[in-house]
């Protein structure tokens, strides 16, 4: 559709051109051929690496390039079939890379589609929600302060509506937006009368008509300008980095020294050179990074499953040290199932008093409640659906009441003011109602209602409402405040001189799962701090009742002062407190500031377009998927689809077992691949007549790195997970307990496999001559079920053996399965068993192997529980 002069016409003009409504919108049939007509309302963002791509970048590593040069070489002295082993085992392994990292992909796609943005529209004379992804031209859209805009569209009616544009024209400062007509040369950025995808509201709402979708947006025609934006590695890459060069100098002074040391015992240069490039290999598990992301990938996956939206990586790993969680109460504490628990009028005998109250609650108000045979359909602040319920248990329609007070203006809510309210048509003349916090709403009071009439609101008076709304507070009520007033001025203040007409008490308990949650987060050294905007007294006793404990009584919002005027006194105060009440966003920020100073990993809930800066702050940004404004959730990096505070708990929990996991399966990678450094180390410098060949060293990779390692990357965790402290991020991937675990277990695992051979020679075969065959293939078959075995050490030392997290984790033992049926296969091809220099062994020998084996399992065990070693926080 021509979008050049569209804020030139006459909206009503323009309606009509579209064939749309403004009142009821489109009709669903309608919709979904204009769907089929201008296609789906997405960007066409960078598509991502390709499949080919993925597939070509598995041969581009220094690692594939030593081995193709070992392969070439094998070519040169005409050693055909190792050079062809050796290029079946770079294909192999690039296969197999391909497949994680694709897989890896799949997975974070499936994330972005869960975290796709919804649109409130008017389809059939209804207000519903829709994915952006559907929104047509001629939609009515309907929009709230921290709504994303999600198609470019032309304002109907506007109530003190600004925007924010600067992902469009790059000015910060919010634009004020209204319905009339413009000059045709009107520049694009003082379009007052138009919205644009991907910029949100700041204030105020509208309706508007969707002008264009998709690519025909204003965002649509620049959209290289954001795709052409790089993602830069997240702390966990980084780390992974770091971890692979230390393991790269390591390398290099062993392979050096083996290849002279074999130079000077063998001379057979070729031969030593393919084993150091076989050995580099070995010791460096290339695959790592793609088996991280993978895990991280795996493990977001699950947590999507229980409603918990990880939407960057690098978020996963700051979960785990995670170790303040500063949490909203209404609906992530409690249930967010309010009701309206009792009305408390002025002039209590007065019918007419109630009516007002039920008037006030559902004309002040910008929800929207369908009750069919399905059940009840909200949308919108659960305090407005609350008092719409109440209003519609009462007998009174919403639809019905405004047809007789049809709304002309509106003061929307801000968490600054903590109040709302609307003008109305009222015969001749016109009508406000308004609500919002007691203390607040009774400011703005000049008057009260008596009887029939109003009547003087004395200071005296206020006191006595303000005192009456605190003790109900204190038990636990949420209390708003109703009023109004009557005037023939059109053009009058909302909210000045409002005549008071009573309080609503509204209920909404703790959520039942909250109370085990938070004990958890204090097993696991988390402090659990309340943020909220609500009355302290209210605060305070939901707090009480979930023993949130505090050393100082809350802090309400009034007494806290900027972070630039803040003493040391304050902040101490402020560290020491866990209930904050009527707080505003940007204290929300400066508690932030004050926590992350002291050295805290601080994860912060929002759901308001201006908590954006504070979620931004934090180290983890946890928007609300219900209740969440569309902004909150874009600058979040984890959404709750829930909005519950047990959720919160879960996502650190899988956040400390991701990493966990990913800890374990580079300690069993980094020690096996070090067992085989030790291996051929020791043969070569005792100058011993048997020896791994590099093809051996290739295969054992194969067969004992990946799937086990994939399997410890799904564990499901230890039962301690959640109590011992939480991980400082700046840590490196292994402590130093750890590294010395990882030379331990490889120098268990290398006496285990040379003591085999030579318990085979003396034991099983006393008395006749060295077998250098034999003696390789028995090499060569422990140290494969010694790292096939030795995925069971990965498990916690605090849990028993056959009841602990890798025993019990059926991957593993797919894993060993399969292995185990490659291994077999190797005695059925031919071609492979002759380049692998393989022979059939007697079960005598076989039983060694195995004995070997489970002895290195017992050893290390032994080591673990008596903790000697402790690969473990």
């Amino acid at each position: 559709m021509e979008t050049k002069h569209i804020h030139t016409i006459p909206i009503n003009q323009f309606i009509t051109q579209l064939a749309s409504d403004k009142e009821n919108g489109l009709l669903s049939d309608e919709a979904t051929k204009r769907l089929q007509k201008f296609g789906s309302n997405v960007i066409q963002a960078d598509k991502g690496k390709s499949p080919l791509r993925i597939l070509l970048e598995q041969f581009n590593s220094l690692m594939v390039w030593l081995l193709l040069f070992a392969a070439g070489l094998s070519f040169w002295f005409q050693e055909y079939l190792d050079a062809t082993a050796i290029l079946l085992v770079i294909l192999i392994n690039a296969v197999v890379g391909f497949w994680m990292e694709l897989q890896a992909l799949r997975s974070m796609n499936a994330l972005k589609k869960m975290a796709s943005v919804p649109s409130k529209v008017f389809r059939d004379g209804k207000l519903i929600e829709i994915p952006s992804e559907e929104l047509v031209p001629g939609d009515v859209l309907f929009l709230e302060a921290g709504d994303i805009i999600t198609a470019d569209a032309r304002i109907i009616q506007a109530a003190q509506l600004s925007v924010n544009e600067a992902s469009l024209t790059g000015e910060a400062m919010p634009v004020e937006k209204k319905e009339t007509e413009l000059p045709e040369k009107t520049p694009l950025a003082e379009r007052t009368n138009m919205l644009h995808k991907g910029t949100y509201v700041t204030n105020g709402n509208a309706k508007a008509l969707v002008t264009a979708t998709g690519m025909q947006t204003e965002l649509g025609k620049i959209a290289h300008l954001v795709q052409s934006a790089k993602q830069s590695a997240t702390p966990l890459e980084k780390k992974l980095q770091v971890f692979s060069r230390k393991l790269i100098y390591i390398t290099i002074i062993l392979v050096v020294l083996i290849f002279v040391v074999g130079l000077l015992t063998h001379g057979d240069y070729v031969e030593m050179l393919e084993t150091a490039i076989a050995l580099a290999v070995a010791a460096i598990p290339e695959g790592l990074p793609i088996v991280a992301t993978l895990a991280l990938a795996q493990g977001m996956m699950k947590m999507a499953k229980h409603k918990i939206i990880v939407k960057k990586l690098a978020a996963v790993e700051t979960l785990g040290g995670t170790t303040i969680i500063c949490t909203d109460k209404t609906g992530t504490l409690t249930q967010n199932k309010i009701e309206v628990s009792e009305v408390i009028p002025v002039d209590i005998a007065s019918e007419k008093n109630k009516e007002l109250l039920t008037r006030i609650g559902m004309l002040c108000n910008t929800a929207s409640v369908e009750i069919n045979n399905n059940g009840v359909n909200e949308i919108g602040d659960p305090l407005e659906t609350g008092l719409l319920k109440y209003a519609y248990k009462q007998g009174v329609l919403k639809e019905q009441v405004e047809k007789i007070f049809p709304k002309i203006n509106e003061v929307p809510f801000s968490s600054e003011t903590k109040m709302m309210a609307t003008l109305h048509k009222n015969g001749n003349g016109f009508t406000v109602f308004a609500k919002g916090a007691a203390e607040e709403l009774l400011n703005q009071c000049t008057f009260i209602v008596n009887g029939y009439d109003k009547s003087q609101l004395t200071e005296q008076l206020k006191d006595e409402w303000k005192q009456k709304s605190e003790k109900l507070a204190a038990s636990g009520l949420r209390i708003i405040a109703g009023a109004y007033k009557e005037t023939t001025n059109e053009n009058t203040p909302l909210l000045e001189d409002l005549i008071f007409a009573g309080l609503y008490c509204m209920i909404d308990p703790p959520a039942e799962d909250v109370y085990q949650a938070i004990q958890e987060a204090k097993d696991a050294g988390i402090r659990v701090v309340m943020i909220t905007g609500d009355h302290p007294a209210t605060a305070n006793c939901i707090a009480n009742q979930l023993h949130i404990s505090s050393e100082n009584e809350p802090i309400s919002g009034k007494d806290m002062q900027p972070y630039e005027h803040l003493t040391e006194i304050d902040k101490q105060k402020w560290l020491q407190t866990s209930v904050f009440a009527r707080v505003t966003p940007a204290q929300k920020l400066d508690l932030v500031t004050v926590l992350q100073e002291q050295g805290n990993i601080v994860g912060m809930t929002g759901d308001g377009v201006n908590d954006a800066p504070a979620l931004k702050k934090a180290d983890i940004g946890i928007a609300m998927g219900q209740r969440g404004t569309q902004v909150a959730q874009e600058v979040s990096d984890m959404v709750l689809k829930d909005d519950a505070f047990s959720s919160i708990v879960h996502a650190i929990k899988q956040g400390r077992i991701i990493f966990s996991n990913i800890q374990k399966f580079v300690i069993y990678l980094l020690s096996c691949n070090m067992s085989e450094l030790f291996v051929v180390s020791l043969a070569a410098l005792s100058n011993l007549h048997f020896q791994l060949l590099p093809l051996q060293i290739l295969f054992i990779n194969l067969v004992t790195d990946v799937l086990p390692a994939l399997a410890l990357g799904v564990s499901e965790g230890n039962p301690f997970v959640m109590k011992h402290r939480p991980r400082n991020p700046s840590e490196p991937l292994l402590k130093t307990k750890q590294w010395y675990a990882v030379w331990v277990y490889a120098a268990v695992i290398s006496v285990c496999t040379l003591g085999a051979v030579f318990v085979s020679h003396y034991f099983i075969h006393a008395g006749t001559q060295f077998d250098p065959k034999l003696c390789n293939n028995i090499l060569f078959f422990t140290l494969i079920f010694c790292q096939l075995f030795h995925v069971f050490n990965m498990a916690s030392a605090k849990v028993s053996f056959f009841k602990s997290e890798v025993f019990r984790n059926r991957y593993v033992w797919y894993a060993l399965l399969s292995c185990t049926l490659i291994i077999l296969a190797l005695f059925f091809a031919t071609p492979v068993k002759e380049a692998l220099n393989i022979q059939p062994l007697n079960t005598e020998d076989w039983v060694v192997v195995f004995v070997s084996a489970t002895c290195s399992l017992l050893v290390i065990q032994l080591l673990k529980h008596l903790k000697i070693i402790r690969d473990e926080d």
